[in-house]
């Protein structure tokens, strides 16, 4: 099992807006192309300098599965983030294998 993980801090203006956009656009568009098993959407408690960051998370049963999602639509579906919240946040990501 991979766990893609997109960890994004935000302006603090926009974190009800930027919640409600990943909640009720993002995350369900990102599940509708068939890559993903499951979702969920953290937000960090140990914060610093009253920062905002959120981690959403993607599991996949494959690396090659999210290689292929990152080509064929994680371009399009980032466009449409940052058309929304320009400017205003920062991300990065990490793919992490699950070990239990």
């Amino acid at each position: 099992m991979i766990l893609y993980n997109v960890t994004t801090s935000l302006d603090p203006e926009i974190e009800d807006q930027w919640v409600s956009f990943m909640r009720d656009t993002h995350i369900p568009e990102v599940m509708a192309t068939g890559f993903f098993i499951k979702s969920q959407l953290c937000r960090l408690l140990n914060e610093e300098d009253n920062g905002i960051t959120y981690a959403a998370q993607y599991y996949c049963v494959s690396l090659g599965q999210l290689e292929e999602y990152q080509e064929v639509a994680a371009p399009s579906l980032r466009a449409e983030v940052e058309k929304h919240f320009a400017g205003r946040y920062a991300s990065f990501r990490t793919m992490l294998e699950v070990v239990e």
